[in-house]
């Protein structure tokens, strides 16, 4: 028979999927872990020439990717990243299918911004400003929207209607939140003299994007919903 018309069967590749699901958690762990030791152990860096002190409440936490710390939260923001592209396969790989795929791939390839943006922040430090801040943008801008647009696709889905209700109504405000916090505290000036709450909202920013993209992975993960077999 065809897939189309096939017997539902549990396949090994369901089961695959959500273990495959499981690496958003991983690459949220990694990175909340990275900043969190990392940030004992980062004494300050000098950037054009100005001695800047580290904080884990003023210091963001592009600071950490800087001096001795440097290629080690590098290495996190990438591995971090890449880590949440491959659990964002699996997420996806374990919906029901057929259910309009034009908008899941949409929705899959908004999601994977953020991710890709954590691979360009640990490739390029703040001493790049513009492909930095061109990351930044990709972690915790892009998720205000594309939270939203997920969430509306995920609605369609009976077994994933409540977590896309959230990312909807918790989702994507709080990301806007927390980001509008972060922008409207930060100065380069204050930050510079170990002043202000940036590198604290920072922290709280990162948690929020993470947290939901760990929520996806662990929701895919628990689905037992079978396959079709193509025989």
């Amino acid at each position: 028979m065809s897939a189309a018309t096939g017997p539902v069967s549990s396949a090994e590749a369901p089961a695959t999927n959500r273990v495959l699901a499981l690496a958003t958690l991983a690459g949220a762990a990694l990175f909340t872990v990275a900043w969190f030791v990392l940030g004992f152990f980062n004494t300050g860096y000098r950037l054009e020439g100005d001695w800047i002190p580290s904080s884990p409440i003023s210091q963001p936490l592009s600071g950490l990717g800087m001096g001795s710390t440097g290629p080690y939260m590098n290495a996190a923001f990438v591995l971090s990243g890449l880590l949440l592209l491959v659990g964002l396969i699996g997420v996806f790989r374990t919906m029901p299918p057929g259910h309009r795929p034009a908008a899941r791939r949409l929705c899959a390839a908004g999601l994977a911004l953020s991710p890709v943006g954590l691979v360009v922040a640990g490739i390029f430090t703040i001493e790049h400003d513009l492909p930095h801040l061109a990351g930044f943008g990709l972690i915790a801008l892009t998720p205000v929207l594309t939270f939203a647009l997920a969430g509306a696709f995920l609605r369609g889905i009976p077994a994933w209607r409540r977590l896309g209700t959230l990312l909807m109504v918790l989702g994507s405000p709080l990301t806007l939140l927390t980001a509008f916090m972060y922008l409207a505290s930060f100065d380069e000036a204050s930050t510079a003299a170990g002043e202000g709450i940036a590198g604290l909202l920072s922290r709280i920013l990162g948690l929020t994007v993470h947290g939901w993209f760990a929520a996806m992975g662990w929701h895919a993960f628990r689905q037992t919903t079978p396959v079709r077999s193509d025989s």
